[in-house]
């Protein structure tokens, strides 16, 4: 699998991760067996960087993941901290993130993280000098390797990327939210900050698998969080209403190469933009994990296919996500 750098990190990875918030909770039940065999079919398939986050299952995709390093060695695991209290700005405290950086430490086994992530913290945050200052303190008491954010807008990613410390800034990028091509990607480009593509099938909509008929369970965010009930809206689904993301998917489909799945064409369309270091599709079942890291093999799509991409976008889905985040 081609490898690209985090360069203020001094890390390279494979350009398909694996996130695992499915690994965790949100998206129905995945068992530990299936987690296992899902991280191990990931690695087999070329996947060296693996994104949790302490909130997953309240620590449980940490876990899986730890159990899995010890015979594993060698993996960059990057998590995420700051939603497990409420969204206050005074949380974001050198004393919560010794606390928090702790918990993570122990619940995948190492001693220092590779890199801990602020996720989707307050915007307020991302502008504070105290909070980088707590951030740098962790660095060099060892507690982590390095820190990034995880961002909902731009103009947090922004802020972001602006900080010497800031390593990588994580965002949603997929062909239903296409802004941070405006300014995030060459920002970062410029500042050796990596850019993690997070949502990259809009929770499964690009994935091409679903119709007006599907539905989802209640312990899954894809029916409990339609417009925003337990977290922010763009979250789910990319914040595109799903009946016009099935429309975008159809006008689409065409678009796809022969042999490629919908997935992995939405994958390599993401892989094909400049300054994306890595993205981060979810799997809860080795089949999964394996059609996912096979994006990474697409020769790259032709500029005619990414306009298009961009004209569906423009004329629908733009007026729907463009301007909240």
């Amino acid at each position: 699998m081609e490898k690209r750098s985090f360069r203020r990190l001094g890390r390279t990875v494979g350009v398909v991760g694996l996130g695992a918030w499915q690994l965790g909770a949100d998206w129905g039940q995945v068992s530990e067996a299936d987690a296992h065999a899902t991280l191990q079919a990931a690695v087999d398939s070329g996947v060296t960087f693996i994104d949790t986050a302490d909130v997953y299952g309240d620590g449980r995709s940490e876990q899986i993941i730890g159990s899995f390093l010890k015979d594993h060695p060698g993996l960059t695991v990057f998590t995420k901290m700051g939603r497990r209290l409420p969204q206050e700005h005074a949380n974001y405290s050198l004393d919560n993130f010794r606390a928090w950086t702790d918990r993570s430490r122990a619940n995948l086994g190492v001693d220092t993280l590779d890199l801990v992530q602020l996720h989707c913290p307050p915007t307020s945050v991302f502008s504070s000098d105290e909070v980088y200052d707590a951030l740098d303190t962790l660095v060099e008491e060892k507690r982590i390797g390095a820190y990034g954010v995880s961002v909902e807008k731009v103009d947090e990613a922004l802020a972001a990327i602006a900080r010497p410390g800031v390593a990588s800034v994580q965002i949603i990028l997929n062909a239903f939210r296409l802004k941070p091509l405006e300014r995030v990607l060459p920002a970062a480009a410029e500042a050796g900050v990596g850019i993690i593509a997070r949502v990259p099938l809009a929770s499964g909509l690009l994935s091409g698998r679903y119709d007006e008929t599907t539905t989802f369970g209640a312990d899954d965010h894809r029916n409990y969080n339609r417009h925003g009930e337990a977290f922010d809206v763009g979250e789910t689904f990319s914040g595109v209403d799903f009946r016009v993301g099935l429309e975008a998917v159809g006008r689409l489909r065409p678009l796809v190469p022969a042999g490629a799945t919908m997935a992995q064409f939405a994958l390599r369309w993401i892989i094909d933009q400049p300054g994306v270091t890595a993205v981060i599709p979810g799997a809860r079942n080795p089949e999964q994990a394996r059609a996912n890291a096979a994006a990474a093999d697409l020769p790259p799509l032709s500029p005619e296919t990414r306009e298009m991409i961009t004209v569906v976008y423009d004329e629908l889905i733009r007026p729907q996500v463009h301007d909240k985040w």
